[in-house]
């Protein structure tokens, strides 16, 4: 080899071992950054209600939080405050004499929680409990001191204040302090009402006594405990208005409802007919545990949050929001499809489900309409109660709310929502026809009694 050739040889060595050692130094400093996922800037405590002092320490995840006050609407739900019930106006028959036939607007993001209840007319015109915080306030701590360090017993104090009352105690929407420890910032559930609901559910369907998700859940499971802990079907318990998951009995729809019966609750008594019916809240954690994603071990976390880098730094996306919204990431990790194929197979089975939904509605009006021909024809509350019209009014509204009330339009399980749907067509429709051959025998029995007189005036 001559010189030149030697010098050339030397100096792309020299040239390959700095890129090497540069690569190899770059890597092990993005490993040091991935390890060191904070810099704790302020301690936190569990008096740490304020999430801008969590976002000291975790700036990315509280620029992902903050950003929940976008209203961004998809094409059946999204974050935009509609009213649902200009969209949909059957729903002010449907919910006649209930506070959602005053107001019934599309929810927003987390950021908004507090301040959604502060202006709905369900609050300004309908007298509210405390309990309306278990959901819509970082309220544990308020808890902790109504109940002199006892949470438990502090939400059943809290629960029973009226509204105006309560409000004064908290001054945040649901922020980090509500799924987070502040000492390990390890995942956790703090709402008593999922942790009552969640042991009710694993005694009863599972055997398992004294569950105690903090304690036994997989961090899996608890990346969709912590959002079941709201985004659920609850009721208030009377006397006292405390916050109750009805789970006793399974999370299915028909479960639930026989325990309301076993109960004998009922939410309101509807304005239009009579009937003793029920108002379902949000069930998206009853729905998705009915689905596909939950069987196959998807977390909520997964579509709703899924996971980003930035940088080295792998988090959960804080900007919690619709999967249709930020198809790439939230479904195509897993689905091997184009994002746009994957939007049109979701949209497309809400759209099936909006269907289905407005056939329910519709059936349900028309109960409406048979019962004021029937008691137009003399039938009293009495027969009408006696030949199971009410209680099929009851079957069928709960099990459409269940569906309308439940923001995925169906997505979370689509077969289990098309069967409940179809379930919610087939009583109204049964209930129509019962009102209506009551009316029809009433109407018959009068002509009857009219005829003998008839002819006595011929006579």
């Amino acid at each position: 080899m001559n010189r030149g050739g030697l010098v050339a040889l030397i100096l792309a060595t020299a040239v390959a071992t700095f890129a090497l050692t540069a690569l190899l130094m770059n890597v092990s400093d993005r490993k040091r950054e991935a390890r060191q996922t904070h810099f704790e800037l302020v301690t936190l405590t569990e008096d740490t209600v304020d999430p801008a002092e969590w976002g000291k320490n975790f700036p990315r995840q509280f620029d992902g939080y903050r950003r929940t006050v976008d209203t961004v609407r998809t094409r059946f739900g999204g974050s935009e405050a509609f009213s649902r019930l200009e969209q949909d106006p059957r729903l002010k028959r449907i919910f006649a004499g209930y506070a959602f036939g005053v107001e019934f607007n599309e929810e927003r993001g987390h950021a908004y929680t507090l301040r959604d209840q502060d202006m709905t007319e369900r609050v300004k015109v309908v007298r509210q409990p405390g309990s309306c915080l278990h959901c819509h306030a970082s309220v544990i701590p308020a808890y902790r001191k109504a109940g002199g360090g006892d949470v438990m017993k502090g939400f059943e104090i809290v629960s029973a204040m009226p509204w105006e009352d309560a409000r004064k105690l908290v001054e945040h929407p649901v922020a980090c302090i509500d799924c987070h420890d502040p000492r390990t910032m390890q995942l956790r559930v703090t709402r008593p009402g999922f942790l009552n609901g969640i042991k009710a559910y694993m005694a009863s369907e599972k055997g398992i006594p004294d569950y105690d998700p903090n304690s036994m859940a997989t961090r899996q499971e608890m990346r969709s405990y912590v959002c079941g802990q709201c985004h659920v079907e609850y009721y208030f318990r009377k006397p006292d208005r405390v916050v109750t998951y009805p789970w006793a009995n399974g999370l299915k729809v028909e479960e639930i409802e026989a325990y309301y019966d076993s109960i004998g609750f009922h939410d309101w008594v509807h304005a239009e007919t009579g009937a003793k019916v029920l108002k379902a809240q949000h069930p998206e954690f009853e729905l998705w545990s009915q689905g596909i994603h939950a069987r196959s071990g998807v977390a909520c976390a997964d579509c709703h949050m899924p996971y980003m880098r930035e940088g080295a730094i792998k988090i959960s996306d804080h900007h919690v929001r619709s999967p249709l919204l930020n198809v790439e990431r939230a479904c195509t990790n897993c689905h091997p499809f184009p994002a746009e194929e994957m939007k049109a197979r979701a949209e497309m089975i809400q759209q099936r489900h909006a269907d289905l939904l407005a056939r329910a509605e519709i059936a349900l009006v028309a109960l409406y309409d048979a019962v004021r021909a029937a008691r137009a024809a003399g039938v009293d509350s009495a027969a009408l109660d006696r030949a199971g019209v009410f209680a099929l009014q009851r079957k069928a509204q709960f099990r459409a709310d269940f569906v309308n009330a439940e923001n995925s339009q169906g997505f979370h399980a689509p077969q289990e929502a098309a069967r409940i749907l179809g379930e919610a067509i087939d009583y109204a429709r049964q209930g129509e026809t019962e009102a209506a051959r009551l009316a029809a025998r009433r109407a018959g029995g009068a002509r009857t009694a009219a005829f003998p007189a008839m002819l006595s005036a011929r006579r």
